[in-house]
């Protein structure tokens, strides 16, 4: 491929390819499970398999595409969110209720991040960097900033609060399978995410209160 399947689609989107990412979604969605197989993926859209090479290369690349589309409008959301009146504090809730609630949306996503990251190609992980933990990771370190500046959260290290607030999130999903086998929960429900929300925003808020607020708390 000469060009990642993300700029190829933003320069060149068609029908067809919009086609083609729906069919993959909601087979993964049905199947809860990220592996299609390319006849499945043209059955379910009515699209000829060979057309997923013109558009976007091989099936990595349909993949990488659909993370791709999934995870744009989150992304806008960022700034949209970071330049709000509001404070450091509501904003980060809001963005704890956000990412847990696009992996509820997309409830393939973490397994595809972490597919696309580790088990294909450099070229896919380096995409995935590019527009997801990037963006995310620069997010997180303007907020952690305003919030310190408004004398809200103590001193973070960005990457350790990326580390702790995505990797709790996607556990929720990545790891349901695992506590379902081993002490029957479950599966994430739209219950299950609006308790992990509240539990989230306890828990990382309250180890982010800078020191003023904890000697004001207790």
């Amino acid at each position: 491929m000469n060009t990642s399947a993300p700029d190829r689609l933003s320069s060149g989107r068609n029908a067809t390819a919009d086609k083609l990412l729906v069919a993959a979604s909601e087979l993964m969605i049905e199947r809860a499970s990220i592996e299609i197989s390319l006849s499945d993926i043209a059955q379910k859209s009515g699209v000829n398999a060979a057309l997923v090479k013109y558009h976007f290369g091989n099936k990595d690349g349909l993949l990488l595409a659909l993370l791709a589309r999934d995870a744009a409008t989150e992304m806008d959301n960022l700034e949209y969110l970071l330049a709000q009146p509001i404070t450091p504090t509501a904003k980060l809730k809001l963005h704890i209720a956000g990412v847990i609630r696009a992996y509820h949306r997309f409830p393939y996503m973490n397994r595809l991040i972490h597919y696309l990251l580790h088990e294909s190609s450099a070229e896919s992980a380096d995409e995935v960097s590019k527009f997801f933990v990037a963006p995310l990771l620069d997010f997180h370190r303007r907020l952690l900033a305003q919030g310190v500046a408004a004398g809200e959260f103590r001193s973070i290290d960005p990457v350790l609060f990326y580390t702790s607030l995505i990797g709790a999130c996607d556990h929720l999903f990545f790891g349901r399978h695992a506590m379902s086998r081993a002490i029957g929960v479950g599966p994430v429900t739209d219950e299950v995410c609006h308790d992990y929300i509240r539990h989230m925003e306890a828990l990382i808020c309250g180890g982010m209160l800078g020191k003023e607020r904890i000697a004001n708390s207790e």
